[in-house]
């Protein structure tokens, strides 16, 4: 990591605190691919946002100007950063009111650092990254083909780390034109979010994820390895953003901001109670970190006008088509997601939504799902009484016990009884850590994130 980079001053910043930032390495179509969604967002939105980037060198600057004199049009201030070259500044997009251009000493770090930041009242989002060096692709060299550059860094649309980003970047651009930096924290400063961000979170994964999957699509590779390995670094960054946005959405929720985490540590320790197959846990402990993922149904998606593509539909009949859910089913890997997740509201007898399937006609884990969510909730509202952990399980548990075989499944219900008697006499449950940041592909491999999405599960599960 180069020494006085952004990317640098955020790690420093995060080294020996509870959340220590892991980066990811990212190839460069991904990172196209992420911030052309973005970008793209700001040209659809409302939200006139501002708007800080680095392009290394102002060739690469050049090649998207007129892109960024739309995107001016749509932006309350752009504050863009790259070593000046020939017509850098002469552009007409530079010459924009609300456009402004640092032009970097070429040995300055940041030159070397590839950046979107976007501030919005409506949404955040960041990408941010460096390439690797000679001596980090190791024996094979720097590769030949463009796409397969390699990327350090990482991207994110949760707040606090984009508003601390942009803060170290208008302190760097403040070396070089104070005046400027004055005039960026003023419009930071402006921008008050909304109180719907979670909702309008929906719109911007949708596209992301809409992009990525063109990115898959329109790849053109001279060996089969070659592309699969880019394959599967689009489809890791696509399932991460649905991951952010769950994130997001427990964040938001200051009376139970550690629901999905918690839920998928009950998740686990029932399916190990049950016996089920590692495959099978794994689709469970995903389903239950997305199991809030509901208010992408006031999310316009750009998948299209109105309902997923048919190229997305299957013959499903027991999985209609919920809007929150069915964006999920855009991607092939997650269309068993989306089944559990959308089942999760049916009921035992039968008079559940949306299907009305009664019994073992639900899916197993969508009947886990409802138990585990429903348990999770009801001991989170008495967090704050007086009532012990024994009591708060026996009365949770017990609140379940009633809706046994009306809306929850009778064995769950008793296995579940099962893991609370465990936990009363002092079962310590493994606390599982999903880190959303690595360019991974997230269902093969270990979970691996800055984030703090279960880290600071409560005493109650622990």
């Amino acid at each position: 990591m180069l020494e006085g980079s952004i990317l640098q001053q955020l790690e420093t910043a995060h080294r020996h605190t509870t959340r220590p930032i892991r980066f990811g390495v990212y190839y460069k179509n991904t990172l196209v691919a992420l911030c052309h969604a973005l970008e793209d967002h700001i040209l659809t939105d409302d939200g006139t946002p501002l708007v800080i980037t680095a392009f290394q060198q102002g060739k690469w600057y050049l090649q998207e100007a007129e892109r960024y004199a739309d995107i001016a049009q749509r932006s309350r201030q752009i504050a863009i950063m790259a070593a000046a070259e020939s017509g850098f500044a002469e552009h007409p997009t530079s010459q924009l009111p609300n456009v402004d251009l640092v032009a970097l000493d070429p040995v300055d770090s940041v030159a070397q650092e590839w950046h979107l930041i976007i501030l919005s009242p409506k949404y955040t989002a960041m990408v941010i990254c460096q390439e690797l060096s000679e001596a980090d692709y190791g024996s094979a060299g720097i590769p030949t083909s463009d796409l397969e550059r390699k990327f350090y860094g990482l991207w994110t649309f949760e707040p606090e780390l984009v508003q601390e980003t942009a803060e170290i970047a208008i302190a760097h651009i403040q070396k070089y034109n104070p005046e400027l930096a004055q005039k960026l924290t003023g419009n930071k400063q402006k921008i008050v979010p909304s109180m719907d961000r979670s909702q309008n979170l929906g719109a911007v994964v949708s596209r992301v994820v809409d992009y990525l999957q063109t990115g898959q699509d329109n790849l053109s590779i001279p060996t089969a390895l070659q592309k699969q390995t880019l394959d599967r670094n689009l489809v890791s960054n696509e399932i991460q953003a649905f991951l952010r946005m769950a994130q997001l959405m427990d964040m938001a929720d200051v009376n139970n901001p550690m629901a999905a985490a918690e839920v998928v540590v009950l998740a686990e320790a029932i399916a190990q109670l049950l016996d089920l197959p590692a495959w099978q846990i794994k689709r469970l402990r995903l389903a239950a970190l997305l199991h809030r993922i509901d208010p992408l149904q006031n999310a316009e998606s750009v998948l299209t006008s109105g309902d997923i593509p048919t190229r997305y539909q299957e013959d499903a009949p027991s999985c209609p088509l919920i809007p929150g859910a069915q964006v999920l089913r855009t991607m092939p890997r997650l269309r068993a997601v989306a089944q559990i997740i959308t089942h999760q509201t049916e009921w035992w007898n039968g008079l559940g939504e949306p299907a009305g399937l009664a019994g073992d006609e639900i899916p197993l884990e969508s009947r886990i799902l409802a138990l585990l969510a429903d348990f999770q909730w009801r001991v989170n509202q008495r967090k704050l009484s007086n009532q012990s952990r024994e009591q708060i399980f026996t009365q949770a548990l017990d609140e379940c016990k009633q809706q046994q075989s009306t809306r929850f499944d009778p064995k769950l219900v008793d296995t579940l009884a099962l893991l609370v008697m465990g936990l009363q006499q002092g079962l310590d449950l493994p606390l599982m850590t999903p880190k959303f940041s690595a360019g991974i592909w997230i269902l093969d491999s270990q979970w691996d994130s800055h984030s703090k999405i279960s880290e600071e599960i409560g005493s109650y599960f622990t």
